[in-house]
């Protein structure tokens, strides 16, 4: 796993903003960048910063989860979401999904933060892969503008050779 994505953790309650914090850092994340509200979160973003992952709890002091989401995705369109919430409603969990939140973990149980991190790694395997198809598409199409030009090249020749006209 890439272990310089840099992730923001957005989380108001203080210990567990500095257990989820530690637990990533432990796990060997080097760019972990953590705020205690969407506001300071969605300042970093106006300064120009990408994250490649926000772990963030769904109620906060001054906004909600999704109204967090939905104005970094206005900025980083390739940010992925996880919820880490102690707000196990069905409802709001389905929302955030559809608002492009990759998953919605329930913070309550002993195993919330391996799973974030288990999401991080899935995540981190989507954007690589989603790198290389770039760069697939990318080689694709140089090579195509490569051929035209050769085959635009060679027919303009035989073209000349034909008519016997001076090139």
């Amino acid at each position: 796993m890439n272990k310089n994505l840099l992730i923001y953790v957005v989380e108001d309650n203080k210990l567990y903003h500095k257990l989820v914090v530690d637990f990533l850092q432990r796990q060997g994340m080097k760019n972990v960048k953590s705020f205690y509200n969407g506001k300071d979160c969605l300042d970093a973003i106006k300064q120009g910063e990408r994250p490649d992952i926000v772990v963030q709890d769904y109620h906060l002091e001054d906004s909600t989860g999704i109204a967090v989401l939905q104005a970094v995705k206005k900025r980083s369109k390739s940010s992925e979401f996880i919820f880490l919430t102690a707000h196990e409603d069905m409802e709001v969990a389905v929302n955030s999904i559809k608002y492009g939140a990759y998953d919605y973990i329930i913070k309550n149980n002993d195993i919330a933060l391996k799973k974030v991190y288990s999401k991080i790694g899935k995540i981190d395997k989507m954007l690589e892969l989603e790198k290389r198809n770039r760069f697939i598409r990318n080689a694709m199409i140089v090579t195509f503008i490569v051929l035209v030009a050769i085959v635009t090249f060679v027919a303009l020749h035989e073209f000349f050779d034909l008519f016997g006209l001076q090139r």
